[in-house]
């Protein structure tokens, strides 16, 4: 009997253990250690894999050093050299600035007297292997191999944190170089000083990109500085602190202090070192407190989406994707509120806090419409912070780069993130203001715009890229007339939804492009080839072709089919965008025409609502073909994972939001149109603390068709769903199939 208990008890051991193997295995991970930092590094992707919080002050990461277009964010994945550490860099633009503060250990005395002009000149550079390289959320290691340092990155808010692993009994030393610049970067006026045994701090002007940017910082380390050599413009110095254009420092540590590791700690500002040191605060040198924090922001900061897959290589790219939209805009005002202005005037963000980076001509496409959905607070602050850029110049920015505009790119895209963010029920800033700065942006005469009030469209003599410039300003249009009608203005909606059709002026029936035209308005710019580019001069279109740039009509898909013939005749042209050859044709292309299906580039913005113009056809399948392919020949999960520019977080939000099945192609209409789900199951937790679940059955590599679909249980026929009914919650749910249901989503209907 007792033999036989045993054996009973030993059986409910076993289950018992089972159960906890079972709910172990079912415990998921986080959604961080899917993200890989390295996918856009290489290529042209121009993205960092270096340490940041979600819209951190700083981006703390390595610099190779070399001033090429795929250095732009200081780092490539091609590279093996590293010159420095810096604190401000750029996420996957295509212009390279910052990589401001570099900070490098090295264990042996420099000779920094003479002025580089190139990496291979700096006597301190080391070598690195990407087998001894990682990087996570938050996190980053590398292993230099001239100096036998290990380095550690993490960051918060506001503070860099750096651990440096030296070789047992190596002399411990760190280089702090402000006169070095990669790109378009310059530097005009530094300063060093060491303020006692454990601080440095010191300033750095400079022109670039973003022109008149100035940047403070204190540098404070774990271990007592025993000796250092002060380096101004070729001259050395043992103590005090010097202007110069170029200033470095080398500081070697205490001897004495036997511990291998070495902690730094580095907070900037724009405004003063009193303000970095605030920024930097009190607290002291834990490092895996810091690395433990950033790891627990990126955590919730990526539960915003739970996806279900069965394939994990799908899991990394969404999640890497849902990181890199979350690098830019970055946090720019101090912790006291305060910030420089481009006039050098110091303002006091009051309850918010101010935002720069916006890179608002890729951005407004689909990185703030995701923005809407899992940070509309984040957004009122950018908001604000485009009005608090109004104050000072009395027009909307365009391209802010450290508080600086830098006039990059065309159209005035902050318009459309305002009008968005208030047609979406977000709020925080001043919505009668806001209209204001939109008017009065929109009625200046600057960048072309007195040519577009007096002809109704830019004509191709009186200004490069007029083709472009005129679409986008239409759609600003559009959006100022929304804001209008919102806001009770009814003669300004009347002139500024006239003013939207200026598209119409350039389409050309012939030929079914859009073209430039005369000042006279009676003939087209001759000779005239769709495949043709040239990059930003003597040319009709931004970046790209006639191909690329004749879609760029969001507000009013339905009336450039009619100007097309019809459902048929635009479909069939559409369709010949994917399919004809992908030849670009001109002795001066843009480099920005990357990720060809056909004459489709979706590594450049303009491309990127034109998969989901089928909807507006009764085609919805071919949405749902197109949108499928390119997320399946455009992404990938190595450091060529991206066709394009990154342009903080435009060429992710793509994904994010297509692979769910939703993509907004006319931002501040308020609606995303449908394409097609990649993942069986994809949860938006809402910061309302509701859920809106998108469930994709039967979906796979061949199933992409959508079949039929209910909302909350009911039949939905409809290519379009409201951001409002997201925001309600509930579940919408696709049967997918391998053949297209070519009577589904044509119904021509929206949602309430």
């Amino acid at each position: 009997m007792k033999k036989r208990y045993l054996i009973f008890l030993s059986a409910l051991l076993l289950v018992g253990c089972n159960d906890k193997v079972e709910k172990t295995a079912e415990v998921k991970p986080d959604a961080i250690s899917y993200v890989d930092p390295f996918i856009g590094t290489g290529g042209h992707g121009h993205t960092y894999p270096g340490a940041t919080v979600p819209f951190g002050m700083l981006q703390v990461s390595p610099v190779n050093g070399i001033s090429d277009w795929d250095w732009c964010s200081g780092y490539h994945y091609s590279d093996d050299v590293v010159i420095g550490f810096s604190h401000l860099n750029l996420s996957g633009t295509g212009i390279g600035d910052l990589a401001d503060i570099l900070l490098m250990p090295t264990n042996k005395a420099a000779d920094l007297t003479l002025n580089p002009t190139s990496r291979d000149s700096l006597p301190y550079k080391s070598s690195y292997s990407h087998s001894k390289e990682t990087a996570t959320p938050g996190y980053y290691q590398v292993f230099l191999e001239d100096h036998n340092v290990n380095v550690e990155l993490t960051t918060s808010k506001r503070t860099a944190y750096h651990r440096y692993t030296f070789k047992e009994d190596d002399e411990q030393s760190v280089i702090i170089n402000l006169g070095f610049a990669i790109n378009w970067d310059k530097a005009v006026a530094t300063s060093l000083k060491v303020e006692d045994r454990y601080t440095i701090s010191g300033y750095r002007h400079s022109t670039g990109w973003a022109q008149n940017q100035k940047v403070f910082f204190v540098a404070k380390f774990s271990k007592p500085i025993a000796d250092y050599k002060l380096y101004v413009d070729g001259q050395v110095f043992e103590d005090g602190d010097h202007e110069g254009v170029q200033s470095s420092i080398q500081v070697v540590f205490d001897p004495n202090e036997k511990s291998p590791e070495l902690l730094a700690k580095v907070a900037l500002s724009s405004v003063s070192i009193e303000n970095a040191k605030d920024n930097m605060g009190t607290s002291g040198f834990d490092f895996d407190k810091t690395k433990t924090a950033a790891e627990k922001l990126w955590n919730t900061a990526l539960a915003s989406f739970e996806v279900e897959s069965p394939t994990d290589s799908l899991k990394t790219i969404f999640y890497t994707a849902l990181y890199h939209t979350q690098l830019a805009p970055v946090t720019f005002s101090d912790k006291n509120g305060q910030f420089r202005m481009e006039n050098d005037s110091i303002v006091t963000a009051k309850d918010y806090t101010a935002y720069s980076t916006l890179s608002l001509w890729d951005t407004f496409r689909a990185e703030h419409p995701l923005l809407t959905i899992i940070a509309p607070d984040r957004v009122s602050d950018m908001v604000n912070s485009m009005l608090a850029y109004y104050e000072v110049r009395d027009i909307l920015p365009v391209w802010t780069l450290y508080g600086k505009e830098t006039n990059t790119m065309t159209g005035y895209h902050s318009i459309p993130v305002i009008v968005e963010a208030y047609k979406k029920g977000i709020r925080g800033f001043d919505a009668e203001r806001a209209y204001e700065a939109m008017k009065t942006t929109m009625m200046q005469d600057e960048r072309g715009l007195n040519h577009y009030k007096k002809y109704g469209y830019i004509p191709y003599s009186l200004l490069d890229e007029s083709v472009t410039i005129t679409l986008e300003y239409a759609y600003d249009d559009w959006c100022v007339a929304e804001m209008a009608k919102a806001l009770g203005k009814e003669e300004d909606y009347q002139y500024f939804s006239e003013r939207s059709k200026a598209y119409q002026h350039l389409f050309d029936n012939e030929s079914g492009f859009m073209r430039g035209k005369s000042v006279a308005g009676n003939s087209w710019n001759e000779p005239f080839d769709p495949k043709h580019s040239n990059h930003r001069e003597q040319t009709d279109y931004t970046e790209g072709n006639a191909w690329q740039h004749s879609w760029f009509v969001p507000h009013a898909v339905d009336n450039l089919i009619k100007l097309h013939g019809g459902n048929e005749k635009f479909t069939s042209r559409l369709e010949q965008l994917f399919s004809e050859s992908s030849e670009i044709t001109g002795d001066n292309i843009s480099a920005d025409i990357t990720g060809l299906i056909g004459q489709y580039a979706h590594g450049n913005e303009p491309s990127h609502h034109i998969a989901y113009m089928f909807n507006h056809a009764d085609q919805p399948w071919r949405t749902q073909y197109w949108a499928r392919h390119i997320m399946d020949t455009q992404y990938n999960t190595t450091p060529n994972g991206l066709s394009g520019n990154e342009d903080c977080g435009q060429m992710s939000a793509w994904y994010v939001l297509s692979s769910v099945g939703l993509y907004p192609m006319n931002p501040a209409f308020g609606e995303y149109e449908i394409g097609t789900p990649i993942f069986e199951k994809a949860s938006i937790n809402l910061p309302n603390k509701k859920s809106f679940v998108i469930e994709a059955e039967n979906v796979s590599d061949k199933n992409f068709y959508i079949q039929s679909a209910t909302l909350n249980g009911k039949a939905f026929n409809k290519t379009a769903i409201a951001h409002d009914v997201i925001l309600k919650g509930g579940t919408l749910h696709f049967v997918m199939g391998a053949t297209p249901n070519k009577q589904w989503g044509t119904a021509k209907t929206t949602t309430d």
